[in-house]
């Protein structure tokens, strides 16, 4: 199904890259009000505390495989089933889906598999995919009783025979509605993100092979149905190549803030996070975006990106740039202003994390291990007193 195009514009012909001040004043006071405080201050003020990346070792958890019966590896996406998501299907509310880019060889952009975990723990196949597909960590879920996940497919597993791919769409049993392909606006979709208004959604897709973000507006009718209404190149000029090791580097983890029409942007290759203004109804190409949080101290090939319950941002580092050798396979927090606010190693060696999630509600916290091949999932709200 090739997308309805959308307005394009070039990407920049030099990097711009100005201070959360280049932002319009109605955003930078939005970002100023919206709840980005620190633990401490969140405890005195709140009658829940919110387990930060620091937390995350104490904090109640637990761990599933991700491989299936036919062996593929590397989980990339990982999404929560919302609460009110469409009854009568394999799907129920507190399923985690996880996305497999590899097969049993082991080698990149050849996995077929979404998993699916349930709240017990109990891990099944929800969707297979041709082989040789290579899901990536664009999965997402919508409550109409959609799963979305992008593929980025190669021959033998090197970046080399990376092609363009597509974004699939699956039902609530994981059958195929559609595949999504344009060769400009769905350019290796490497991560999304979704705001999900019921009958209407918008999907945010970075594409790793161009460098750029796509933006999909949805029509879902009550009765069934999916349509794309239209799409847009809303962002480029983000540093992308070929990896021998990582297969692709370019912006990957995604968040997209409604209440700032704001999208944050995660920038592999340039070892940064942007933010990209009016994210949600320009018709135009806004370049990078505006440079929130740059930190060589933390930021280690920032990869999938989620937004925690207290309005903090939280990322995986991958390992592929700026490498830390003391602090591998981190996920770090920080403050939509760019503050650190704290870290946590998933595993003991380099290059172990790539998806992370946060459910809905705010209530759990998930991200994958490449170097063990699982899901953990972490309670993430607890009440005191």
């Amino acid at each position: 199904m090739p997308l309805p195009l959308g307005p394009r514009k070039p990407p920049h012909s030099r990097s711009f890259r100005p201070s959360l001040e280049g932002l319009e004043s109605r955003e930078v006071l939005s970002a100023m009000m919206a709840p980005h405080a620190e633990i401490s201050a969140l405890r005195a003020s709140h009658h829940h505390a919110v387990a930060t990346i620091n937390q995350l070792a104490n904090a109640p958890s637990r761990t599933v495989s991700t491989v299936p019966a036919n062996g593929d590896l590397n989980p990339y996406g990982v999404a929560f089933v919302p609460k009110g998501f469409a009854r009568g299907g394999v799907l129920r509310h507190g399923d985690v889906l996880v996305s497999n880019f590899n097969n049993s060889d082991n080698l990149q952009g050849t996995g077929t598999t979404i998993m699916r975990v349930t709240p017990g723990n109990q891990a099944s196949v929800f969707y297979q995919a041709p082989a040789g597909s290579g899901l990536t960590t664009a999965l997402g879920v919508l409550r109409r009783g959609f799963v979305l996940v992008g593929n980025l497919p190669s021959t033998d597993g090197t970046s080399a025979t990376a092609m363009a791919g597509s974004l699939k769409v699956l039902d609530k049993n994981g059958n195929l509605v559609a595949n999504l392909t344009d060769p400009s606006l769905l350019n290796g979709p490497w991560d999304l993100t979704v705001f999900d208004q019921g009958n209407r959604a918008q999907v945010f897709v970075s594409n790793v092979l161009s460098g750029t973000v796509t933006r999909l507006n949805l029509r879902l009718p009550a009765k069934g149905g999916f349509q794309v209404v239209s799409s847009t190149q809303i962002a480029s000029g983000y540093t992308h190549r070929g990896d021998p090791a990582a297969f692709e580097l370019g912006p990957t983890g995604l968040v997209y803030d409604h209440a700032t029409d704001t999208l944050f942007v995660a920038s592999t290759a340039d070892n940064v996070i942007f933010a990209v203004p009016n994210a949600g109804r320009t018709q135009h190409d806004g370049g990078t975006g505006t440079v929130v949080y740059q930190d060589d101290a933390h930021l280690h090939g920032p990869l999938g990106m989620t937004q925690a319950a207290d309005g903090n941002l939280i990322v995986a580092n991958g390992d592929a740039v700026n490498p830390d050798p003391n602090n591998p396979s981190t996920l770090v927090e920080f403050t939509r202003r760019g503050q650190f606010v704290g870290q946590f190693s998933i595993s003991t060696s380099p290059g172990g994390a790539f998806g992370v999630a946060t459910a809905p509600d705010g209530a759990e916290f998930a991200a994958v291990n490449d170097n063990t091949n699982s899901v953990t999932i972490w309670k993430t709200r607890r009440r005191s007193g």
